[in-house]
């Protein structure tokens, strides 16, 4: 009754917002839920504060924990769920997020939701795809979603068949690219940085493990016995190393119960910005998280541990690639893993990996941003377009 009650009164609340004036250069981002600050939002709001002059755009991030956000500069910060932020959403002129948005937004006519969704390719099936294995309610919700998006981002062919498919939208699929996905593209980022706020030694190279999350969170399966796979990638790529550990969002509440058992594990699975961790890692560990796809385009080696690939594959999401055709190499235990980085050949695993990205039809290119900027650009300013384009 009393859930009820506070739905009730945030949509007497969004009502009585969007009779207030929509502003044409608002426009407020969303990562997962509020939960962070990375994902395609972040790109896209940082590409602008670089190229806009500071007048062009009101940039507004939603947020759960709005303190903790605190250093992040040239934007306004509102807390989820409250007054300012409804306020905020039902006056913005474009919308931006990676992931749905909840039955709490309600789409003005003249408003521009954009969705860039929270990866360029994916292994385990989504949406209408894995119905079967989704709640209800996140079905309907999804639905809604897809009804009220203006514009969807892809970041390959593949990835467009499957939101025609699966996605249960029927409107534009903006077809250049993964606006994080750009940060492989840049020359001028600052390894250094990530690494020193990690406290990771100048002279270690860096090991990735990412997995994804699995029904009802449980962490047996992340049994990956890391000081062996430390060993085995020294004594095959030599040099010391450091293994970072980042569980799925859904896990960030139990990674700390996961056995690290080595002083060079290190668990960043509250580090907000995935996409910066790819970027300062030179071997990915991973399993059916869409993070290989992203991966692929730095070609450094990536390993898929997946020892519950038939238990997954039958209790959780259908595939939708064999594993063998994949380009990454499979390993089933431990000591399988052990073997694979012992054996890993990299000019064969470069051949599979430029063979497969002309085989998904990839759109990256490190302009995706770039590109949104200007469709952003016309959606709010229809009259001055050349005016803003100088300034960009």
């Amino acid at each position: 009754m009393i859930l009820k009650i506070k739905k009730y009164t945030c949509l007497l609340i969004i009502i009585i917002f969007n009779c207030f004036p929509i502003k044409n250069n608002k426009i407020i981002f969303f990562s997962y839920y509020g939960s962070q600050y990375g994902c395609n939002p972040k790109y896209i709001s940082e590409f602008i504060l670089r190229n806009c002059p500071p007048e062009t755009f009101e940039l507004v991030w939603a947020f759960t924990d709005v303190k903790s956000k605190n250093h992040i500069e040239g934007v306004r910060k509102v807390k989820i769920m409250s007054l300012k932020y409804f306020y905020e959403l039902c006056t913005s002129k474009v919308v931006i997020t990676n992931f749905r948005m909840s039955d709490l937004f309600i789409k003005r006519k003249d408003q521009f939701y954009i969705q860039t969704w929270h990866s360029s390719l994916r292994l385990k099936q989504i949406e209408k795809d894995a119905e079967t294995s989704l709640p209800q309610q996140y079905v309907e919700m999804a639905k809604k979603d897809s009804s009220q998006c203006d514009l969807l981002l892809s970041g390959c062919r593949y990835s467009t068949d499957i939101f025609k498919r699966a996605f249960w939208y029927n409107g534009r699929i903006f077809e250049y690219g993964t606006p994080r996905n750009d940060l492989f593209f840049n020359n001028n980022f600052n390894k250094n940085k990530i690494t020193n706020n990690l406290r990771i030694p100048d002279n270690h190279k860096i090991v990735l493990y990412a997995p994804t999350f699995r029904k009802n969170n449980v962490l047996e399966v992340y049994d990956l016995e890391f000081s062996r796979v430390i060993n085995a990638l020294q004594n095959k790529f030599g040099g010391d190393w450091t293994l970072l550990i980042k569980l799925h969002p859904h896990l960030i509440e139990k990674s700390s119960e996961l056995q690290k058992g080595d002083s060079k594990v290190i668990d960043v699975t509250l580090y907000d910005d995935i996409q910066e961790l790819l970027a300062i890692s030179d071997v990915l560990i991973s399993d059916y998280s869409s993070l290989i796809f992203d991966y692929s385009i730095t070609n450094r080696p990536c390993f898929l541990y997946i020892p519950d690939v038939n238990k997954y594959t039958k209790n959780e999401r259908n595939l939708y690639f064999d594993i063998n055709d994949l380009p990454f190499t499979s390993a089933f235990s431990n000591e399988d893993m052990v073997m694979k980085i012992e054996n890993f050949n990299y000019e064969l695993y470069k051949s599979r990996l430029h063979n497969f990205l002309h085989y998904i039809g990839s759109f990256e290119e490190g302009k995706a941003s770039e590109y949104l900027l200007k469709e952003i650009t016309e959606v709010c300013f229809k009259k001055q377009r050349g005016e803003v384009y100088e300034a960009v």
